[in-house]
């Protein structure tokens, strides 16, 4: 879900999100509905994609450890 959360802000559809990483759009599908975990590598080639910090794709943890306080 926060891949999807950061493509709809920036106004990407999963189309234009794939090709400005480099992925299939299938790929992309899978990663943003759970039905896959990606690689360091594909976390990369997404925040590529996105524009983004790969840290940003990480920070979805950082709330996770947070929580568990």
């Amino acid at each position: 879900m926060h891949v999807r959360r950061l493509r709809e802000a920036r106004g990407l559809t999963l189309e234009e999100l794939a090709s400005r990483s480099g992925m299939s759009f299938r790929g992309v599908v899978y990663i943003e509905h759970g039905r896959r975990n990606p690689s360091l590598t594909t976390l990369i080639k997404l925040a590529r994609g996105l524009q983004a910090d790969p840290s940003t794709l990480l920070g979805v943890f950082d709330s996770c450890d947070r929580s568990s306080d």
